[in-house]
C-alpha cells in the first residue's frame, strides 16, 4: 500500500481527561495490514497553511530527503504516533493523543489535538512494515510504560496472553479498559517513572522472561538497566522505544544516550 498521503478527521472524543482519541480516514487505510505496536508519522502543517507533502516514494530515505527539501516555512512538523485501533470497512484508524495539564507546555501535535475537529487534515507517512517489530515471546512478557505507551500496550495485549503489565499514569482517571490484567500505577504528583520502576523491581519473574518497554526515554533506559543488570535478561529479548524526552522534542538533536540506544536497536 501507499505509505504516504492525507488523513481527514471524522471524529474526536475524550476517552480520559488527558487523552483525546481522533478518528481519521484516508486513502489506503482500508488495506492497512494490522500488527501490534503499529507506528506512523503524522505531519502537522504550519499554522494557516495546508499540508504540503513530498512526492510518494517507496524508499523511506528518498522520501525523507524530499520532505527536508520542502521550504522550512511550508514544511510540516513530523511526530510519531501509534495506531490505537482500525476499521477497514470505513478505511479508518484511531490515534490517541496525550494532553499536558497546561496548554503552555503544548508542542505542535498536542496543541493540534487540543482543538482538533472533524474536517481537519493532516499528512501521514506509514505505517511502514519495514519498521515492524516482533512481539516478544517468552514464558512471561513484561510490558511496562507510561501513559504514552497505553495505545501500543493495548494492541500488544490483543496478541500476548502471558503478559505482566505495568502502566504508570498521572492518576486513576487516566485508566482505560484493556485486555487482560493491568497493574495501574498512579503518579499522583510523584516523579515521572518512579512508581513504575519500583513496581517492576518488586515484581516476581524469572530471567527467561522477555520485555517490551515504552514511554519517556530516560525512564525506559532505567527500566532496561534494571532488567539487564539486576534481573539478568538478555538485551536481545527486550523491545524498547523512548517515545519522548523530558525537556526535549523530536526536533532537538539526539543526546549521546539517544545515539547509544539507536545503535543498540540496530544491533550495533
Amino acid at each position: 500500500m501507499n505509505t504516504t498521503g492525507l488523513l481527514e478527521v471524522t471524529a474526536v472524543r475524550r476517552v480520559t481527561p488527558r487523552t483525546v482519541r481522533v478518528t481519521f480516514t484516508g486513502d489506503g487505510l482500508g488495506e492497512l495490514e494490522p500488527w501490534p505496536d503499529q507506528q506512523l508519522k503524522l505531519l502537522f502543517p504550519p499554522p494557516g497553511r495546508p499540508v504540503r507533502l513530498p512526492s510518494p516514494d517507496d524508499d523511506v530515505m528518498r522520501w525523507y530527503q524530499a520532505f527536508l527539501a520542502i521550504p522550512e516555512d511550508e514544511r510540516p512538523v513530523m511526530r510519531s504516533y501509534t495506531v490505537r485501533d482500525r476499521d477497514p470497512a470505513r478505511a479508518a484508524i484511531d490515534v490517541d493523543f496525550v494532553l499536558h495539564d497546561a496548554s503552555r507546555h503544548d508542542g505542535p501535535a498536542t496543541g493540534w489535538a487540543r482543538s482538533a475537529a472533524p474536517g481537519d487534515v493532516l499528512g501521514r507517512y506509514g505505517p511502514d512494515a519495514t519498521y515492524r517489530r516482533p512481539v516478544p515471546i517468552a514464558g512471561t512478557v513484561v510490558i511496562a510504560g507510561d501513559e504514552t505507551a497505553v495505545p501500543a500496550a493495548a494492541t500488544l495485549l490483543s496478541e500476548v496472553d502471558n503478559a505482566l503489565v505495568f502502566l504508570e499514569v498521572p492518576d486513576a482517571a487516566e485508566e482505560q479498559p484493556l485486555p487482560g490484567e493491568v497493574r495501574w500505577l498512579h503518579r499522583d504528583g510523584a516523579p515521572h517513572g518512579k512508581k513504575l520502576l519500583e513496581a517492576v523491581r518488586g515484581a516476581s519473574f524469572g530471567p527467561a522472561s522477555a520485555a517490551w518497554l515504552a514511554g519517556e526515554a530516560g525512564m525506559v533506559r532505567s527500566l532496561r538497566r534494571h532488567l539487564v543488570g539486576e534481573r539478568g535478561l538478555d538485551k536481545r529479548v527486550i523491545e524498547f522505544t523512548g517515545y519522548w524526552r523530558r525537556e526535549l522534542t523530536q526536533d532537538d538533536a539526539p543526546t549521546s544516550e539517544d545515539l547509544a540506544d539507536a545503535r543498540e536497536k540496530l544491533g550495533g
